[in-house]
């Protein structure tokens, strides 16, 4: 059985283990993502600190060796997590190095984001594999909204743009929620707060992901880039309202650190990323979308 919230508040950093030094390793195993964000600026380098950045994408056979060199230089890491550095269901990758840690590492808890488009197609994969905490980022549950925020998605081969795509995207992201936590894994939603665009719409979004069953909630400030570099991030204000607002449905997760794709070690407290991705770039490039 996957370990319930209770658990994961104490021993996950993202669910308030942090205050136990919980520590994860971020395994980047996904590379290539199927619906265009944006806001998002997906990279390889070793200079950026916020999700989507790698220093280089693993193969899943590799990350029995990454996982030992962690473990043996923080050993406080309880957390094996893959959050990109595209999405984790676009490829199989993600799920293929699941199956590794759940046969070689079983007391590691497997913690697997993911964008959500085919959440609701692959959860029962996701049930199998043992996957402990899945967190779906959730912009917006109005189609005409989230599609402000989200240019196009790739489905099934075909690229689906503006309404009828997020439609799509939202569907597939409340059905595959359901079926996750109706099985025991406990769901966590991101949502990246843009004021201007779905500022007044966070809180149909937590009482509809916790309708869903969704067990918390993680509002994101947005990191001007991309499509979206003209707007402005929300201001500390914003952003507590936001919470507040939020949080009359569902708890909030108040310490996201903006991790990177490749993230060892404690959040705020160490970082051992160079050490064990040792063939660090130092040349900026911009992945594709689809």
């Amino acid at each position: 059985m996957p370990n319930t919230y209770e658990n994961l508040k104490n021993s996950h950093p993202c669910f308030g283990g942090h205050k136990n030094n919980a520590g994860r390793v971020h395994l980047p195993v996904s590379p290539g993502c199927n619906i265009a964000c944006r806001f998002c600026d997906r990279s390889i380098n070793d200079v950026e600190n916020r999700p989507g950045v790698t220093s280089k994408i693993l193969r899943p056979e590799e990350c029995c060796d990454i996982l030992n060199k962690a473990l043996e230089l923080c050993p406080d890491i309880k957390v094996a997590g893959i959050a990109g550095p595209g999405d984790t269901l676009a490829t199989d990758n993600a799920l293929e190095t699941f199956k590794i840690i759940k046969e070689n590492f079983p007391n590691l808890i497997k913690c697997m984001s993911t964008n959500g488009l085919l959440l609701n197609e692959r959860a029962q994969e996701i049930i199998q594999v043992g996957i402990d905490s899945l967190t779906v980022t959730v912009n917006a549950v109005d189609p005409e909204i989230e599609s402000k925020l989200n240019a196009y998605i790739i489905y099934h081969g075909k690229k689906i743009e503006g309404v009828e795509g997020a439609r799509i995207l939202i569907e597939n992201q409340l059905k595959g929620i359901k079926k996750v936590s109706d099985a025991g894994v406990t769901v966590k939603v991101n949502t990246v707060l843009v004021t201007e665009i779905n500022g007044d719409h966070i809180e149909q979004i937590a009482k509809t992901v916790k309708e869903a069953g969704a067990k918390i909630y993680n509002i994101i400030p947005l990191i001007p880039q991309h499509e979206l570099k003209d707007c402005k991030a929300p201001t500390c204000a914003q952003i507590d309202l936001a919470r507040t607002k939020a949080s009359k449905y569902i708890d909030v997760f108040r310490h996201c650190q903006h991790c990177r794709a490749d993230a060892v070690g404690v959040p705020g407290k160490s970082e051992y990323g160079d050490q064990i991705y040792r063939k660090r770039l130092n040349v900026k490039e911009t992945f594709s979308h689809g």
